[in-house]
């Protein structure tokens, strides 16, 4: 017989024999066990393991044709020899021989699926197996390739599916994130429209309470950046509503400062109303089960934003008006045309200026003429329903008033709006046309000079109630009024400064004490007998009878008068 492929040329004892027969019916199952592998390595390990059954050949490896070459299938198996990589590429995916150490014979029998190379076995044998053997080789590499084929088919199947259900679950996750953000843009449409809505509405910061309440289902908290509650929306409103302490609130602010989002502080979840890097207040979203989510954050976060907008419209109406204010103040006590001044409180500031008025300056001890100072001021008025133009003014606040001034009732108000009583008032006479207001506010000066200079120094005064001080009003010569304080009290000046004595206030001092002799001794913080001394010397060195009704009265009306001169 034809030497093929190879092989020796011999003929077998018997064609077709029982063994034979045998051998092509272990190949026949073998082709249905290896139909039936779950992936081509598993294939290739079966056909490798069937080539010992066949004869006296060996499985020396087995080759897969894959995309980046040829790649040895299993990588373990025990037989596999690494020299054999480099023989079997240079085949070029076609059969041929093969050096394997040790054995006569070796061969690389290509595996194909119709024209294309898909692999290869490779087999060895003491020497040259017969045309039978070699045909049961040949028919095992004919199975093997069918089985892989097969197996490849199921693979790109798998795969195909495999792709088909991937972009099955990224479709649904697709839709599941798309339908996740239209829900997400619908809220936060929703929170943008409803808030807006608010903002356009000039509900002010009652209605972004609201309008936020409305949106999370919440309680709602509004405060300024002190801690006091500006507006509440939902219920269980706290009453009283409780101030923080100031430290901790300071610390508060500027941990959620640093954090630029909201955070939960006990059972509030808090937001800042920022406006260029300063805060103006706090919004909160009352949450004692700790339930809020993205959704009622981010309705906070927005509700912070619009608040933030309307306190800084809120204040900067509150600096213009204030700013008017001032200006229409100050030039009313400087001094303007009656009509001009009407036109511009009724246009810039809504204050009708028909009608009495009467000006008021304030002063607080240990107190600065401050915008707190003048809004305090400010706030007790109106909590008295007085009408009033409100201004600072060379430290101190001045107020247009109209109507009848309740001078003791605003200065007790202005007492309990800044916690202490140690302030002075003084009012000005009736003004009934704006240019009368100049002569108003110098009575007021002087009230407020004679109140502060007075035993009482603490309260308010009229222009009215001045009496004898009125004379050191507009109107009065200063050079009449000094000459009749020297010619009463010149001789003790002139002793008090060559000497450094106290007897012109220790006369002033009696004469306010209604000539008690303990009163004005307590006063002085003297004893009684060193005031009878002193007392002495002011007869003597004035030459005034202390006795004398026309002298006391005049004696009397000096010193008063040197106390309001700055004596």
């Amino acid at each position: 017989m034809a030497t093929t492929s190879g092989t020796t040329g011999r003929s077998p004892r018997t064609s077709w024999g029982r063994e034979h027969l045998a051998n092509l019916y272990s190949l026949f199952v073998l082709s249905m066990i290896m139909n039936d592998a779950p992936d081509e390595s598993d294939v290739l390990t079966r056909a490798l393991t069937a080539v010992g059954t066949l004869g006296p050949c060996r499985a020396e490896a087995a080759y897969l044709t894959l995309d980046n070459g040829l790649t040895r299938t299993p990588a373990d198996w025990p037989d596999a020899t690494p020299h054999l990589d480099a023989q079997v590429r240079r085949l070029g995916g076609q059969g041929g021989p093969v050096t394997v150490p040790d054995r006569e014979w070796g061969w690389s029998l290509a595996l194909r699926s119709t024209a294309d190379a898909i692999g290869h076995l490779v087999v060895s044998a003491p020497s040259r197996p017969t045309d039978d053997e070699y045909f049961l080789l040949r028919v095992l590499a004919q199975q093997t390739a069918a089985a892989l084929t097969q197996a490849m088919a199921r693979r790109t199947e798998h795969d195909r599916e495999q792709q088909l259900r991937q972009l099955s679950d990224d479709r649904a996750a697709t839709n599941a994130r798309l339908t996740t953000s239209v829900s997400e843009l619908e809220h936060q449409r929703s929170v943008h429209e409803m808030l807006s809505d608010a903002s356009a509405n000039d509900d002010g910061v009652q209605g972004i309470a609201e309008a936020l309440h409305r949106l999370t289902g919440y309680p709602v908290a509004i405060e300024d950046r002190f801690g006091n509650l500006r507006a509440w929306a939902g219920p269980g409103r706290p009453d009283p509503y409780p101030k923080p302490e100031a430290t901790p609130h300071e610390e508060l602010l500027q941990d959620a400062a640093r954090r630029q989002r909201p955070v939960r502080v006990a059972e509030q979840v808090i937001a800042l109303a920022q406006h260029r890097g300063e805060v103006l207040g706090t919004v909160a979203l009352i949450d004692p089960e700790a339930g809020a989510g993205e959704e009622e954050r981010f309705a906070l976060d927005y509700a912070s934003t619009a608040l933030a907008l309307e306190l800084a419209h809120l204040r900067n109406l509150a600096e213009v008006e204030l700013r008017l204010r001032r200006e229409l103040v100050d030039d009313l006590i400087t001094g303007t045309d009656d009509a001009s001044a009407y036109a511009r409180a009724a246009a810039a500031v809504g204050h009708d200026l028909h009608g009495p008025h009467h000006l008021a300056a304030v002063q607080w001890t240990g107190r600065p003429a401050d915008d707190t100072f003048v809004q305090a001021v400010g706030r007790s008025a109106a909590g008295l329903r007085m009408r009033s133009l409100l201004a600072r003014r060379s430290g101190m606040a001045v107020l247009v008033l109209q109507g009848r001034p309740q001078a003791k009732a605003l200065h007790e108000a202005v007492g309990r709006e800044l916690g202490s009583p140690t302030g002075s008032i003084g009012v000005g006479g009736r003004c009934d046309t704006p240019s009368e207001i100049p002569r108003s506010f110098q009575e007021a000066l002087r009230a407020l000079e004679v109140r502060q200079r007075s035993q009482s120094p603490h309260g308010a005064t009229t222009f009215d109630e001045l009496g004898l001080y009125r004379i050191l009003g507009p109107g009065g010569g200063y050079r009449e009024v000094e000459q009749f304080v020297r010619e009463w009290l010149g001789p003790l000046l002139d002793y008090d400064a060559a000497h450094h004595s106290d007897l012109v206030q220790t006369l002033s001092q009696y004469f306010e004490c209604g000539g008690n002799y303990d009163a004005t001794a307590a006063a002085l913080a003297i004893h009684r007998s060193t005031l009878r001394y002193r007392l002495q010397r002011i007869r003597e060195v004035s030459g005034s009878d202390l006795g004398d009704v026309d002298s006391r009265l005049n004696l009397h009306v000096a010193t008063r008068v040197w106390k309001v001169l700055g004596g």
